[in-house]
């Protein structure tokens, strides 16, 4: 098997493990963090690829089909972790577009990707998604919800790229008196 395939594998089975392990909320937002270079054995932001881009695109986009979620991929640190996100989704969050293009060398390699094959993309500064998968330790922290809880996968790499999957749940608030959801 080639590395890309093994890599779409690896994938597929963390979303599935991710599905299994939390409550998706359909039409909440799932932010995708994502280094190629770091897939592939690089230093974040030194050797990104189109091709693992393109190998990870399609397990992504039938997992928020499937869950109806909205997919928000992070750029990179040039453009200051912008997100790409579909039309729509940025309309219903009421998130302002931005004036970028995200390329390979500045977006990042994921995100051009997705620019390039959503149906109407934009680009956002922030968010604040439910849950979302780092690939890379590409920091996707600031577009998670208040109160990040891991989740632990038997995928603890996509090829050389370290993972780590968050959901997010509301913050609890009210001290011992209070009485939460179960």
């Amino acid at each position: 098997m080639d590395a890309l395939n093994l890599w779409k594998l690896q994938l597929e089975q963390l979303l599935a493990e991710v599905a299994e392990q939390t409550d998706l909320i359909p039409g909440t937002i799932f932010v995708i963090g994502c280094s190629t270079s770091e897939i592939a054995g690089k230093r974040i932001g030194t050797g990104g690829a189109l091709e693992i881009g393109k190998a990870l695109y399609d397990p992504l986009k039938d997992f928020a089909k499937k869950h109806k979620l909205f997919l928000a991929f992070q750029g990179c640190e040039h453009i200051n972790r912008a997100l790409t996100i579909e039309r729509h989704a940025a309309e219903k969050f009421m998130l302002e577009p931005v004036s970028v293009i995200p390329m390979i060398d500045a977006g990042g390699s994921m995100s051009a990707y997705a620019y390039q094959h959503m149906n109407d993309p934009v680009v956002v500064e922030e968010i604040r998604a439910s849950a979302g998968i780092d690939i890379g330790q590409t920091l996707i922290g600031m577009h998670l919800k208040r109160v990040a809880v891991p989740l632990r996968t038997s995928i603890g790499q996509i090829g050389n790229a370290v993972v780590t999957v968050a959901t997010t749940r509301p913050k609890l608030i009210g001290g011992i008196r209070a009485t939460y959801l179960e």
